[in-house]
């Protein structure tokens, strides 16, 4: 099990997942009511009490259940035993509500769990089973979504009231932001992974998808695939690109002309001011921002060309996003009490 280390008050310090590796200290979230607030991912979960000053105490990371049947449920189970140990290590926090943000497709107004590949689920009232077991206000959203309206709000994004959050790793993920709003559809809208630019086969069933080419797995995968050597990861790949290797160097420019069309594509139809970019690809730093401003600029001609900005919240927007929803979900309770 996660915990953190603390101080001889007994304060959590810093925070500390299953395998000892120190995580980022989580942003605050400012003055409001208390809140527990959950991250679900297809491996692990990140939960954390974040008090009345919006300081995240107890943030831990933990594997999630495995899927399958019962799945919904068995996460709840879980999230239920985390949120007694949070709340038996911090007495005097008291939460009103509740932040759950799951992967999937996710219909954050119904409260559904539309599909998770990942978590086996389909159709899952995943927000009426939180409420029940919780007897709090429960704040649903989908994890890359509620990230963005994290960045939206604390991070890369704020400053702009049109963005496209694309988070670049093992996958794509995407979310939209139109006049400081997300654009959700149902739970269908920002799967910019999944927008078809081509003709190669993707695991999801289609073909073209863009993370089947653009992604850090793709990138990592492709490389092995094509010159026969496993490097471990895209940041490798890029590394050897650098360095003049003709293979690697093919595969990552495929990569960025395939960013940089579906950048311009979105630029086209939604004209975003930003493109806010995170994930471990962001991590490449000038070799990816640089090279997708030249070849957007190359692209377009009378369009706005949005700013392309580095995610500031790290691997913690989506359980600051989560907390977040759940303020706003607590404040609604109070409004209506």
């Amino acid at each position: 099990m996660s915990t953190s280390a603390t101080d001889p008050t007994g304060i959590p310090d810093v925070p500390i997942d299953a395998s000892g590796e120190k995580l980022a200290r989580a942003a605050s979230i400012g003055h409001g009511a208390p809140v527990l607030a959950f991250d679900v991912g297809g491996t692990d979960i990140k939960s954390a009490l974040f008090d009345g000053d919006g300081t995240a105490l107890g943030l831990r990371r933990t594997p999630t259940p495995a899927g399958g049947a019962g799945a919904p449920q068995r996460l709840i189970d879980r999230l239920a035993e985390l949120a007694d140990e949070l709340r038996a290590q911090h007495p005097d926090v008291v939460p009103q509500a509740v932040g759950l943000v799951v992967p999937g497709i996710v219909d954050e107004q119904a409260g559904v769990g539309v599909f998770s590949s990942n978590l086996g689920w389909r159709d899952a009232p995943i927000r009426d089973l939180a409420a029940e077991r919780f007897g709090l206000p429960v704040a649903f959203d989908h994890d890359v979504r509620a990230a963005s309206w994290a960045e939206h709000v604390l991070g890369g994004a704020r400053s702009y009231r049109n963005s496209v959050v694309l988070i670049i790793g093992t996958g794509i993920a995407g979310a939209i932001l139109i006049d400081g709003r997300p654009h959700t559809a149902g739970g269908y809208a920002g799967e910019i992974g999944h927008s078809p630019i081509g003709e190669w086969p993707c695991p999801c069933g289609a073909r073209g998808c863009l993370e089947a080419i653009a992604s850090a797995g793709a990138i990592s995968r492709r490389y092995a695939e094509a010159s026969g050597t496993d490097l471990g990861g895209a940041k490798e790949v890029i590394a050897l690109a650098a360095a003049g290797d003709a293979t690697a160097d093919r595969i990552w420019n495929e990569a960025l002309d395939a960013l940089a069309f579906s950048i311009a594509q979105l630029t086209a139809v939604i004209a975003p001011e930003a493109v806010v970019i995170g994930g471990g690809l962001s991590r490449a730093g000038g070799a990816l921002f640089d090279q997708l401003n030249l070849r957007l600029r190359d692209r377009l001609s009378f369009h706005r060309i949005p700013k392309l900005v580095p995610a500031e919240l790290s691997g913690n927007a989506g359980i600051l996003g989560s907390a977040l929803h759940a303020r706003e979900a607590a404040s609604a309770a109070g409004s209506t009490a």
